[in-house]
């Protein structure tokens, strides 16, 4: 017997070969993996988190495409790179990426760093998981369930249902596909044939999205209707009614409207009652766009630009924005708490989603997603906001828009002055739009000639402060405006010097212009 035993123990030590390949053990070298890691996070400490707020590195180090395609060596080999070549990778990454935590990176409707929800995302990279069954995320599932429920208070619902996707682009389309299917349940079975034609209604403001949305539906860009908006942006609900009415004239089906809260140029905010008055009065599925705006609500002195929000069907809300939480990190919300969701979107797929499992099933929710592995977004906004607690978010948002208005004034003091800068509008939220008059054009007529020559200015100081890398800041023409500039104040690591320096620079910038 004894011997047999010896047998048995000397075959399972020996090596078992199939197909060519040894199984025994494994083939991950982990001491030498978790030293990489060790040591990659010490550089992304080093070169990132503790350079967040020092605004003495560069906010970025520009490149041209094919001089930063040698610089990086992007080949992938049929053999692997040591260590010490991938740690050099890894900082060459850092320092020719922009810097979107940098206190002077006004370019995107995001920017800066939240360190608590940068460490609920190094937990979930580490732990991999994907947000659809409770077995496989018990933790990540019940903090977006609790995460969700309290975005719904601030919405203004007693009750609710949600899902977090990867984009408020996706959040649109959701919406958008939510609202057909409340209006035609059959479609999900028996597809778009035998429809009448379906029509939106939407800002001229409104994201792009609303259209790629449209257009990924099968609904159609000819059939999306664009509603004047007002000098400010805001879409103008006399002239939403008169489409609603062209629409069904015209023999259309009219089935939702998507007003926006907080544009993507100006930062309007349309005005939420009365197009909720619109839409109660032709029975259409209201979707407010807030993905930007949306923050507002955490605010008691701002919310009052959603005033109305709790009329709506859906919301698209982004917390990656104004307040941190880290991209991506975007929720669509929903009144409707009778399963709707769930009913237009789910697959019944029996191997996640088997009924006769030993715990409640009602916490399976990603059937309520189009996606399968999902991430678990909802954490890093979690984890933020129990460490900064609804005081430290509504702070986040009162110190940017009390920055933007402080800007703002220097904006119209050098306007009045200087006759350097001419600002758009008043804005609502945190976007400043803002035309730099250079010196030669100063003494120049408001004609064509005058708005032709200032329409090349724009790029000109963009292509030097990107080369520079001392700022960097947004610019577009819009709606028959020539090229002007769009700062957006929301980091907090911001401060009034940065504002004071970013005008000083453009002048520094364009004192040959």
């Amino acid at each position: 017997a004894d011997i047999c035993k010896q047998d048995m123990l000397q075959k399972r030590n020996n090596a078992v070969l199939v197909d060519g390949v040894i199984l025994n053990g494994p083939i991950m070298d982990s001491k030498a993996g978790e030293k990489f890691v060790e040591e990659a996070c010490k550089i992304i400490m080093e070169e990132v988190i503790q350079k967040a707020d020092d605004v003495t590195e560069k906010v970025c180090e520009w490149q041209a495409p094919e001089t930063l395609k040698q610089i990086l060596d992007l080949e992938m080999r049929d053999t692997g790179e040591s260590h010490q070549t991938l740690l050099q990778l890894c900082r060459d990454v850092i320092q020719y990426s922009v810097k979107t935590s940098h206190p002077r990176f006004f370019n995107q409707l995001y920017a800066g760093i939240d360190y608590y929800s940068l460490v609920a995302r190094f937990i979930t990279e580490a732990l991999n998981p994907s947000v659809y069954t409770y077995e496989v995320s018990p933790v990540f599932l019940l903090v977006e369930e609790a995460v969700i429920k309290k975005m719904i208070e601030f919405i203004g619902w007693e009750e609710g249902d949600g899902i977090f996707n990867p984009g408020g682009s996706v959040s649109n389309m959701y919406a958008m596909n939510l609202a057909r299917y409340r209006f035609c349940p059959e479609i999900k079975e028996k597809g778009l044939s035998g429809l009448p034609r379906l029509v939106l209604f939407t800002s001229e403001e409104c994201h792009y999205s609303m259209k790629k949305a449209a257009s990924f539906l099968g609904i159609g860009t000819e059939n999306v209707y664009f509603i004047k908006t007002d000098e400010r942006g805001k879409m103008i609900p006399e002239e939403l009614e008169k489409q609603v009415q062209r629409a069904r004239k015209e023999g259309s089906t009219p089935f939702l409207v998507c007003a926006t809260a907080g544009t993507t140029v100006l930062g309007a905010f349309d005005p939420l009652d009365k197009i909720a008055d619109v839409c109660e009065k032709h029975g259409l599925w209201l979707h407010i766009d807030a993905s930007w705006g949306g923050s507002a609500l955490i605010s008691r002195k701002h919310c009052r630009l959603l005033h109305g929000i709790h009329r709506a069907d859906s919301v698209a809300w982004n917390p990656h924005k104004m307040l941190l939480a880290g991209i991506q990190c975007c929720a669509l919300l929903v009144k409707d708490n009778s399963g709707l969701l769930k009913k237009c979107y789910s697959a019944k797929a029996s191997y996640l989603f088997q009924q006769d499992k030993f715990y409640d099933i009602s916490y399976d929710t990603g059937d309520k997603s189009i996606q399968c592995s999902r991430r678990p977004d909802a954490f890093k906004f979690w984890l933020m906001w129990k460490a900064l607690g609804t005081t430290g978010l509504e702070e986040r948002v009162n110190r940017a828009l009390a920055l933007t208005r402080y800007h703002l004034a220097i904006l119209n003091m050098s306007s009045l002055k200087l006759t350097k800068m001419l600002t758009l509008l008043m804005p609502e939220y945190a976007n400043v739009c803002f035309w730099y008059i250079p010196p030669r054009l100063r003494k120049m007529e408001e004609g064509p000639e005058f708005w032709q020559k200032l329409h090349q200015v724009a790029p000109i100081i963009k292509e030097r402060m990107m080369k520079k890398g001392s700022m960097m800041l947004g610019y577009q023409p819009h709606q028959g405006k020539v090229n002007f500039f769009r700062q957006v104040v929301i980091s907090p690591q911001v401060s009034r010097e940065d504002m004071d320096f970013l005008l000083d620079e453009i002048e520094l910038l364009a004192k040959d212009l």
